[in-house]
């Protein structure tokens, strides 16, 4: 008796599974040391020297005296129309004018800061809605003072004349350009001072400067003379007028090179 054994032969899918899963494992053969974790630098140390360096900082301070004023007033009129209280605004601040240009001050230091007009209500009726009663005018000018010595003037002359608001005086530096200039040689002085001390101390010297930096604080003017409404003066008695100092002050942060 014969036994017959039959070995069926692979198909074309059966071959084409084999060699894909041969390919596969071939392929995670080779790449398994490319996955194998290593560290990852950003720069080589080898490459580079690091800078040594001392930073320190410096202030420098000039104190100036204020030589311009900004003075701003005005005229409030109240009149029971609307013309009226324009009509007579116009005259007050016409008066007011002529008052500042007879001290010299020129057209293009004055300038007007606000005009407006306004309803006055009467508010007694009640449950009722409120009354117009009249209505009031409103100008007001921004005055600038390069004479310091006429600013007294110029308060007292504008009052008589007929101004009816004063909100008040600033005082500032025109031109500080100079100032500043001082303020930073200053600064820069006090940071190699600071450095050089530095250095002696540890033993080293100073190598050059590797940045500079600077910083300006807000300038600190005098308050404003806020005086509010006024009314006219006693023309025996000048009003007092004190401008007081300003500090220009300027900061840097110096780091330098030391061997």
């Amino acid at each position: 008796m014969s036994t017959t054994l039959t070995i069926p032969t692979p198909g074309v899918r059966t071959r084409l599974i084999a060699v894909g899963i041969g390919v596969s494992l071939f392929l995670a053969a080779t790449s398994l040391p490319a996955l194998t974790p290593r560290p990852t630098l950003a720069v080589d140390p080898s490459s580079t020297t690091p800078e040594h360096t001392i930073s320190v900082s410096g202030t420098g301070t000039v104190t100036l005296k204020p030589d311009v004023a900004d003075l701003r007033l005005g005229v409030l009129i109240s009149r029971p129309t609307v013309k009226a209280a324009r009509a007579d605004a116009a005259v007050a601040m016409t008066k007011v004018l002529a008052a500042l240009k007879a001290l010299g001050i020129d057209d293009k230091d004055i300038q007007t800061s606000n005009v407006s007009l306004q309803p006055t209500y009467d508010y007694s009726n009640g449950a009722n809605p409120p009354r117009i009663t009249g209505f009031q005018m409103s100008n007001s000018v921004t005055v600038t003072i390069h004479n310091l010595d006429k600013l007294g003037d110029a308060i007292d002359n504008t009052l008589a004349a007929g101004a009816t608001s004063l909100d008040g005086v600033t005082f500032r530096v025109n031109d500080q350009t100079a100032a500043e200039v001082q303020a930073r040689q200053a600064a820069l002085t006090e940071a190699r001072s600071k450095a050089d001390t530095l250095a002696a101390a540890a033993g080293i010297s100073i190598g050059g400067v590797a940045s500079i930096t600077e910083t300006s604080a807000p300038i600190q003017y005098p308050m404003p003379y806020a005086l509010g409404v006024a009314s006219a003066p006693d023309a025996k008695v000048a009003t007092p007028i004190q401008a007081g100092t300003t500090d220009v002050t300027i900061s840097v942060a110096v780091v330098y090179l030391i061997k």
